[in-house]
């Protein structure tokens, strides 16, 4: 595949998170799923969210088989994209309990992308610490608007 395939590839994969139920599933992903256990995955998974889940998990691990194949390279792809190191983030710690309850393939495109990313664990288990700052920060700011009459 030439560079303006690949290019044309990431422009279109890029139109595709911007769709409007995309976009909030993404903002779902991020803002509201932190799962501390296989019960919130689940939960989740067979909740009112069930759909946004799935949307972003899938559609991530899509785009790194995309990646593992060829269609796209890894360093383009890394120099273009990092959310999925942040949806990783967030199910990496209980990737093999949603494989023994799911699908022993939940998420391998993904994880091998991870893998084959330079310091990609490294990235991800940063990625992780950053969204907890933020989540704490958020909830610390919440709760002083609500004290203040």
């Amino acid at each position: 595949m030439s560079k303006q395939d690949e290019a044309e590839l990431i422009l279109k994969l890029y139109e595709l998170r911007r769709e409007p139920t995309m976009r909030k599933a993404r903002d779902w992903v991020f803002l509201e799923f932190n799962p501390q256990s296989i019960d919130d995955v689940k939960n989740a998974l067979f909740g009112e969210h069930s759909g946004y889940l799935r949307m972003v998990m899938t559609y991530w691990d899509m785009v790194a088989a995309l990646v593992n194949h060829g269609a796209i390279g890894l360093e383009l792809f890394n120099d273009t994209n990092g959310e999925h190191i942040g949806t990783f983030a967030k199910i990496e710690p209980l990737l093999g309990e949603a494989r023994g309850l799911f699908s022993p393939q939940f998420l391998v495109n993904l994880e091998k992308l991870i893998d084959a990313t330079p310091n990609g664990r490294a990235r991800t288990a940063a990625a992780r610490d950053r969204m907890k700052a933020v989540r704490a920060e958020v909830a610390a700011k919440r709760a002083q608007a609500a004290a203040q009459p």
